[in-house]
């Protein structure tokens, strides 16, 4: 079959039929609203409306015939200008009833565009899949072969654009109307001046201005334009910003009254967008409970490439030794009475790194989304003018418990999982859950407060915990110093005090704790964790996960791992 011819139609007060009551009317309706449109629909009031249509109907922003189809709707529905014809129809009921072949046989013959949902051979024209961006549009279409693929294919190519790209479109549009604009006033004035006899002198009398000169400087700046669209990358024609936009009409303006002969420097200079381009940047990651072969890829990359790493105290070590000898790590200084403090210290190094154009990585323990203070950064850095990246992180709330081999979930004993503090805001104790035997309750940074934290769960004013209830402290998850204390409520304050604490830990409460172990003892105490031993022998060359990880990392890097850094470098200090 021979290409379909595609066109950008102006539909402004355009007359538009959607015959039909389905999901695919409403979005003909939507999108003819979006144009500019006047949809009208015909279809029975004893119809089923799809919810969109009958919001839009409420709404008045369409008009609904309720009534069947007549031939006469083709001729009598539109717009004076058009003879009372309309500008388009669109079928969605589907290419296989007869009324969708008569309208389309009426249309072709009226020369009416018509659109017949799932059957390409009875229309004249196809809704393509488009990405809008201000003035820029960019529409795909199959000719009717497969509209799902049309829009993955959509995405696929908006995703590679500069999400600004728009924006640089209406700049460059208001530059090229703004010369055509001033070339002509330019010729008006000059005329104006020819014929006015009693005109004095201009400024530009005693210099020698020919056409061709004038000429050149229109043909040397549409020229520029043209050059700097089709060769330019797009990343720095989104970088051009309004008052670049007014630079160039005004250094125009002064050159066209010139009209110089020869090319003169460049309107905008390709370093000055490009270093704009590339200033600061601000990643936000987890860096999941403990053992470094649990980063993601994503995270592991950004470590390798960041110019300065603000990190958590409680990042282990392990994890702080894939940074590259050459990289500084801050590492916070949150203590009881100092956290505000030490994190108003961590967004002033890392606001003044991202002014010198450094790529700042802000490592969290965990994910930064939970418990992590990461939106409140995120906002942050964002009134600054820098939007994060942010990259999830293996939370320790589902993970210890798999490492302590205990299911988060579990046919028959748990469906639910809730994950709380255990200290609020400035220290405060939060309110706790109420008690369900089908619910695991998983406590984070709760362990320096167990015994109040305990009581207020068995002492519940509603629905209190059985003093029985399974418990399980998990301290370190994943590394290789983890400990579990298996328990129960009524017991696992006791246990804690006389084997000691080894934060980071968190508090697993639920009857999923004795699925896999159960504990006939007051408590018992687990040791050491082995879990991922068994991946270093799956790797090629046998060594292990390293090898994986040197080969996820950036080439050329002649330090992959550091295995031997022991020393960190604190809040304040500068690592040469």
């Amino acid at each position: 079959m021979a290409p379909a011819l595609l066109t950008a139609v102006d539909s402004t007060s355009h007359i538009h039929l959607i015959i039909g009551s389905n999901p695919l009317a409403g979005a003909r309706c939507s999108k003819s609203v979006e144009v500019g449109a006047t949809p009208i629909l015909i279809v029975p009031e004893t119809a089923n409306l799809h919810y969109g249509l009958a919001r839009r109907i409420e709404e008045h922003s369409i008009e609904w015939q309720k009534r069947e189809f007549d031939d006469s709707d083709l001729t009598s529905l539109g717009r004076d200008e058009t003879d009372h014809v309309v500008d388009a129809v669109f079928v969605t009921s589907g290419g296989r009833s007869t009324v969708a072949t008569h309208i389309s046989t009426l249309c072709r013959r009226m020369r009416i565009p018509v659109n017949v949902a799932d059957a390409p051979s009875l229309c004249t024209f196809t809704i393509l899949a488009t990405h809008t961006s201000g003035p820029l549009q960019i529409g795909v279409t199959t000719s009717g072969k497969g509209c799902k693929l049309a829009s993955r294919i959509k995405r696929e190519v908006a995703s590679a654009l500069p999400a600004d790209l728009g924006d640089a479109v209406e700049r460059l549009g208001t530059v090229r109307r703004r010369i055509w604009e001033q070339d002509h006033a330019v010729e008006a004035a000059t005329e104006l001046e020819a014929e006015d006899d009693e005109a004095g002198q201009s400024a530009m009398f005693n210099k020698l201005v020919t056409p061709s000169d004038a000429e050149a400087a229109k043909a040397r700046r549409m020229r520029w334009l043209a050059q700097i669209c089709e060769y330019w990358p797009l990343k720095r024609l989104a970088a051009i910003t309004d008052e670049d936009v007014d630079a160039v009409l005004q250094l125009y303006k002064h050159d066209s009254a010139i009209a110089p002969s020869g090319d003169s420097k460049p309107l905008l200079s390709p370093a000055v967008l490009d270093a704009r381009r590339n200033r600061g940047r601000i990643i936000l990651a987890g860096s999941g409970p403990g053992h470094p072969d649990l980063l993601t890829t994503a995270t592991l990359k950004a470590i390798r490439s960041a110019d300065l790493i603000l990190a958590d105290k409680l990042v282990p070590a392990p994890v702080l030794e894939l940074v590259p000898r050459r990289t500084p790590i801050q590492i916070a200084r949150k203590f009881p009475g100092n956290a505000d403090a030490a994190q108003d210290e961590l967004h002033r190094l890392g606001l003044e790194a991202l002014h010198e154009g450094k790529t700042v990585m802000r490592l969290k323990q965990g994910d930064p989304y939970l418990y992590g203070r990461g939106a409140e950064e995120l906002e942050f850095f964002r009134t600054h003018g820098y939007e994060a990246t942010v990259l999830p992180g293996i939370t320790s709330s589902l993970s210890a418990p798999l490492f302590a081999k205990i299911p988060a979930t579990h046919r028959g004993v748990s469906d639910q999982i809730l994950i709380c503090t255990g200290t609020g805001r400035k220290g405060a104790p939060p309110n706790p859950p109420s008690y369900l035997p089908n619910q695991t309750v998983v406590f984070l940074m709760a362990l320096h407060r167990l015994e109040e934290l305990v009581r207020s769960l068995v002492e519940h004013k509603t629905d209190s915990y059985p003093p029985s209830t399974p418990c399980a402290v998990i301290e370190r998850a994943s590394c290789p110093d983890q400990r579990v204390i298996r328990s129960t409520l009524q017991y696992v304050n006791a246990a804690v005090e006389e084997e000691g604490s080894r934060p980071p830990g968190l508090l697993v409460v639920g009857a999923v704790c004795e699925v896999l172990q159960k504990s006939p003892q007051r408590w018992v105490v687990e040791d050491g964790f082995q879990g991922l031993d068994v991946l270093d022998d799956m790797s090629e060359g046998g060594n292990g996960l390293d090898r994986l990880r040197e080969k996820l990392i950036t080439p050329g890097l002649e330090e992959v791992v550091n295995p031997f850094r022991a020393a960190r470098i604190p809040v304040g200090a500068v690592a040469v």
